[in-house]
């Protein structure tokens, strides 16, 4: 509820209720605890969580997101690769499993310049080894679409659920998807059609060879009015950028012309400086073609699954729940404040997004027990407002009180409505909660 930096979390100690005695260093070494200890911790709270909670894990979803660290030298984890914010600085990898209610499993670190897709294997492996979930589908979006995760994960006797990339398919798909034969229309402008389909993967063998293998896979294409006035509306900015471009060349460079460089033909840049290059100024030119062909796919959205005796229906549902996933991605960026990281050691660096990982875990369950009903966001605010001031004796005056805290407190067996509380009725709460 009030993320810091650790040096600004120790300067902030006096202002939580229970009181502290401990020095900056502790906080920094017992980090190095808490690395030691972070794959047991984790499988111990997703034992937790399956007692009480009943966790099922037959549907995991699995994306990856990065963190970036405003450093200048780089090391064995923190790497410049391809940022999701499109930042110069150093990066680190987590991928993250969820299950099907949105709370986390487990995640895992991977260097700054790891490929997305190459996460999933050994996600996958240490998940299905260490916590014994049996057979799964892992839902994710088109970045973990390759042959080898498809094949790691029939051959480990999985299923998946993934997006599939029209606009980077060969042309025999695209005209399938066009193709207004076999759609139904399913109201609210809205459409879907599906087919069983051998399609032929590349697979690295253990000498890292290519082998063709063939997938029998059910593939669902729907299309969505909804989904194509966003996709335009996405790529609005894109094309004022890109037109930006021509007009003022002087103005941007590789990193800066980010998503608006593929509209334009005849753009060449440095391949040291990333400047763009004198001579390409003068023949910049807006790509229509390129336009055009994108805009004949807007709305359409295709998923392809080993799950081929389930429902269109069903498969579309199944991966919409990955937009929890992003979510979460989205709450540890910014409710929890987990960048920029500061840190310097490396096991300091991961014992952070352990912290951040348990923080997660903990408002998922409360956002779990509560239904759904309110936002993470929300309920981090009402919660960081239940707070008290001493007035005299042992008395305590709470100023804040909403629907919110009226409703966590039902829950959770808190009564977050009293103006004022004797100092042992708040010890007894706070008793309470660490027993539970």
């Amino acid at each position: 509820m009030y993320p810091a930096s650790k040096k600004k979390t120790y300067e902030n100690m006096n202002h939580f209720f229970e009181k502290a005695d401990f020095l900056l260093d502790n906080v920094y070494r017992c980090l190095s605890f808490f690395h030691k200890h972070k794959e047991t911790l984790q499988l111990w709270i997703h034992e937790r969580i399956k007692n009480q909670y009943n966790r099922n894990t037959e549907l995991v979803y699995y994306d990856v997101t990065n963190y970036y660290f405003e450093i200048d030298e780089q090391d064995e984890m923190r790497r410049k690769g391809v940022s999701k914010e499109h930042r110069p600085d150093p990066i680190v990898q987590m991928g993250l499993f969820m299950d099907t209610d949105g709370i986390p499993i487990t995640y895992g670190l991977f260097p700054g310049n790891a490929p997305d897709k190459t996460t999933l294997i050994p996600m996958l492996g240490r998940i299905q080894h260490a916590y014994s979930l049996g057979r799964v589908i892992v839902v994710a979006d088109k970045g973990m679409t390759t042959g080898d995760n498809i094949w790691y994960t029939l051959s480990a006797g999985n299923g998946y659920v993934l997006s599939y990339s029209i606009r980077g398919a060969d042309q025999k798909f695209k005209d399938y998807v066009l193709d207004e034969k076999e759609y139904t229309d399913k109201g609210n402008d809205f459409k879907i059609k599906s087919r069983l389909y051998p399609r032929e993967i590349s697979v690295t063998t253990v000498n890292g060879k290519k082998m063709k293998k063939t997938v029998d896979e059910k593939q669902v294409i729907f299309y969505s009015t909804k989904y194509a006035l966003k996709t335009k509306q996405d790529r609005a900015s894109a094309l004022e950028k890109a037109r930006d471009l021509i007009k003022n060349p002087a103005k941007y460079n590789k990193s800066t012309s980010y998503g608006a460089a593929k509209y334009v033909k005849n753009l060449t840049f440095n391949s040291e400086t990333g400047e763009m290059l004198e001579s390409a100024r003068q023949s910049l030119i807006f790509d229509e073609e390129k336009l055009r062909e994108e805009e004949k796919l807007d709305g359409y959205y295709a998923i392809i699954t080993s799950e081929y005796k389930e429902s269109s229906e069903k498969i579309i549902e199944m991966y919409r729940g990955l937009w929890k996933i992003e979510e979460s991605f989205r709450v540890t960026k910014s409710d929890f404040e987990s960048r920029s990281v500061y840190l310097s050691l490396q096991e300091h660096t991961e014992a952070h997004f352990l912290t951040c990982f348990i923080a997660l875990v903990i408002v998922r369950i409360l956002e779990h027990r509560m239904q759904g009903k309110y936002s993470v966001t929300a309920m981090l605010e009402s919660l960081s407002k239940a707070s008290c001031s001493h007035i005299q004796g042992n008395y305590y005056l709470f100023d804040y009180y909403d629907a919110i805290l009226t409703n966590i407190g039902k829950e959770l067996n808190i009564d977050f409505g009293k103006r004022c509380m004797q100092l042992g009725e708040i010890k007894k709460i706070l008793r309470e909660v660490k027993k539970g």
